[in-house]
């Protein structure tokens, strides 16, 4: 084989030392995350430079950079150091307590707040070895590639038609409410379409020009339009605006809910029907069989249906 003297050169333990140094960008922090002895990575990334025919990290001023070559090398390196784990873990069973595995997902940041904080929680408690990588759910991040290419395990989100070409897991449904201040004069007055509509309203940022959300969607399907007056890419940061303004935030109950302890805000129905917002967990054919991503949405299952608000749910 033509290649072969180059394989014979390299092992699964130098393209690890090579993705470290080219992403921690330091000999001393590499040797610090590999458990190992400085001296021992110099000589590692020097068989390196010398396999590659470049120097890969070079000093920038006081602090050190990869090369155009070094760039170019690290996302190959991260597959193949991602092949082979799965290779190897997801040939014996997988054993939360002992597994030594990267978890990724992405997820909305829509989600009832508490999700995230206790699935991290949960998985820490149970796989304690396990690294856990959470990334955001936009349309910067194509999620269909990064299934796909194996970067994300699992999705987490809503949708009103969820794509047909993964799997598809449902978590739970919610019903569309609206949070407003309590100072606002829908809650002493009430409110119907009209004056809903014409309320001052704030909504996420669009992900992208001509991008309409969930609620914005289904009020063009009917022709209507409500009076955004405020957008905020951070929708954690939304309910607090809500509290010291007449802005009307409109999405899932469990979301709002969450809130109402702590900040001076009320839960009010919302005077125009919607569908109850679906909330799913998406996840590619290639890890459909993995025993770890298996376990990760049974984890994500788990968590998702100990907060579910049962009166609320019952009633829909």
């Amino acid at each position: 084989m033509k290649y072969m003297p180059m394989f014979d050169k390299i092992d699964l333990h130098l393209i690890r030392v090579l993705h470290t140094v080219l992403t921690e960008r330091s000999v001393s922090r590499a040797a610090l995350r590999l458990g190992m002895y400085q001296p021992a990575v110099s000589a590692a990334l020097k068989r390196l430079r010398e396999l590659a025919g470049d120097p890969l990290l070079v000093r920038s001023g006081a602090s050190m950079v990869p090369t155009e070559a070094g760039l170019r090398m690290i996302a190959p390196a991260a597959d193949i150091l991602r092949s082979a784990e799965v290779l190897f873990s997801d040939a014996r069973a997988f054993d939360p307590a002992t597994a030594r595995h990267t978890f990724s997902l992405a997820a909305s940041d829509y989600l009832d707040p508490a999700f995230l904080p206790q699935l991290v929680t949960q998985i820490k408690a149970l796989a304690p070895g396990c690294q856990i990588e959470i990334h955001p759910l936009s349309a910067d991040a194509d999620y269909r590639t990064h299934l796909a290419q194996g970067h994300y395990e699992v999705v987490i989100g809503n949708w009103p038609k969820p794509p047909d070409d993964l799997h598809l897991g449902s978590l739970f449904g919610d019903e569309v409410v609206c949070l407003v201040a309590k100072h606002h004069p829908a809650v002493r007055r009430g409110w119907d379409q009209t004056a809903w509509l014409a309320a001052e309203h704030i909504a996420p940022t669009p992900t992208h020009p001509g991008a309409r959300g969930f609620i914005d969607d289904h009020l063009a399907a009917q022709g209507l339009a409500r009076n955004i007056t405020a957008r905020c890419p951070h929708f954690a940061l939304i309910p607090a605006m809500v509290a010291g303004s007449l802005l009307v935030l409109t999405t899932g109950r469990q979301y709002c809910e969450r809130f109402t302890a702590s900040l001076p805000v009320r839960v009010l129905p919302c005077p125009v029907e919607f569908p109850r917002m679906m909330y799913y967990q998406l996840w590619h054919e290639r890890t459909h069989a993995s025993k770890a991503g298996r376990w990760l949405r049974e984890q994500i299952k788990a968590v998702a249906a100990s907060l579910r608000a049962p009166p609320h749910e019952a009633a829909a």
